[in-house]
């Protein structure tokens, strides 16, 4: 056993015990956090409790909290309970906060009522990035992350939801009316009485299923008087959207980031409740040309802002895009030639196939127009219409 590292002896008294400032190296993260907040004027960005009750029980400073709040966002720690674990265990917390340990409540109740002034912060912060130049980069990445609500998925309805739903119910209430009607006719014919439970187990599983029936109804008549297509009871702004094959579906929202490709710093982002990335790439680029110090910016994004409309708008803002086109035919695993393998000249309205043949009049009722995405002409049939090409 005295070939192994001791580690020391948890009751042996310490003639020089350590400071809680030994506790976190000199480049420790943790101390930037600490020495911003401490740079911040919290009564002017609007936080609570900045100015002490001279009665009463002392409170927390608010710079105290921020600093646990601030840790918490960087370390991926979101709620107030883990944050309260954090700060009894966790030796950068114990540092960041000299052993205080505020319990959920008072970490819950500071973010709640001090949204607009944790907004502020996160602007100052982007403006000292700016002052050490962190944000001088020429190139941001765009892209959108689905964040999941609080609304359960049992609380957001669509109308093809609505639909199966009425439907499963309706085939309850028949079966349960089918049930009613065979006691009825158990009772006239052998004149044997059906047990009282079972019968009012039936009427109360008929009564809960109206009532059911009822409220999806009035669900369906509120997306007829607001136009919307989907409505969500516990969170009224979160949406349903598809994300991966392992989770098919997630009620949430889509927060779209822009980071800079030399520092990886957040430079802006938007939530939205849309579940797509295709109307977003010119709100996110603009939102980042604003905030960064460059004049020249460019930005990058995946296949899924592939739109025109929006490429376009980033132009006649003057900011170059790249962004990867999309590839959605399938024609070529069925055998057919996809649209890309054509080539439409507008000014003699016909196109030119594979193999460099020109198709003109000969083929156009039987080719869709340039917009769509493969042509539904196998190349064996296409090279005997135009004689072997």
């Amino acid at each position: 056993m005295g070939r192994f590292i001791e580690g020391a002896d948890r009751v042996q008294a310490t003639l020089l015990p350590e400071t809680i400032d030994d506790y976190v190296g000199v480049d420790n993260p943790v101390r930037v956090v600490d020495a911003f907040v401490d740079a911040l004027n919290l009564s002017a960005l609007g936080f609570d409790g900045v100015i002490p009750e001279e009665t009463g029980r002392p409170s927390y400073n608010p710079a105290t909290i921020l600093k646990i709040y601030i840790y918490g966002y960087l370390n991926q720690v979101q709620s107030s309970r883990g944050l309260e674990r954090e700060c009894r265990r966790n030796l950068e917390l114990i540092w960041l906060t000299g052993r205080l340990a505020p319990d959920f409540k008072t970490i819950a109740d500071f973010r709640r009522d001090n949204g607009p002034a944790i907004r502020k912060v996160c602007q100052q912060f982007v403006a000292l990035c700016r002052g050490l130049d962190l944000l001088d980069a020429s190139i941001v990445a765009i892209d959108g992350s689905k964040f999941k609500a609080v609304n359960a998925k049992t609380k957001s309805f669509t109308r093809e939801k609505l639909k199966r739903r009425l439907g499963e119910i309706d085939a309850v209430i028949e079966r349960y009316l089918v049930e009613l009607d065979r006691a009825d006719e158990v009772v006239s014919k052998t004149g044997m009485s059906i047990p009282d439970a079972r019968l009012v187990r039936a009427i109360k599983k008929l009564a809960y299923c109206r009532r059911e029936v009822n409220a999806l109804k009035a669900i369906e008549q509120r997306m007829d008087a607001s136009g919307e297509t989907q409505v969500s009871l516990t969170d009224p702004d979160a949406r349903a959207m598809a994300t991966t094959s392992r989770k098919p579906c997630v009620v949430g929202y889509n927060v779209q980031t822009a980071v800079e490709t030399r520092h990886h710093l957040i430079v802006a982002h938007e939530i939205t409740n849309l579940g797509y990335d295709r109307d977003a790439l010119a709100m996110m680029a603009q939102a980042a040309r604003e905030v960064m110090s460059s004049d020249e910016l460019e930005a990058i994004a995946d296949k899924g802002y592939y739109k025109g409309e929006e490429i376009v708008a980033c132009e006649e803002a003057g900011i170059p895009v790249t962004v990867p086109k999309p590839h959605t035919s399938n024609a070529a695993a069925h055998g057919r030639f996809d649209r890309a393998d054509f080539t439409y000249l507008a000014d003699d309205d016909a196109y030119v196939c594979p193999v460099g043949a020109r198709m003109g009049h000969l083929l156009r009722g039987k080719l869709p127009a340039p917009s769509t995405s493969a042509y539904r002409v196998k190349p064996v049939e296409l090279a005997a219409e135009i004689g072997g090409c």
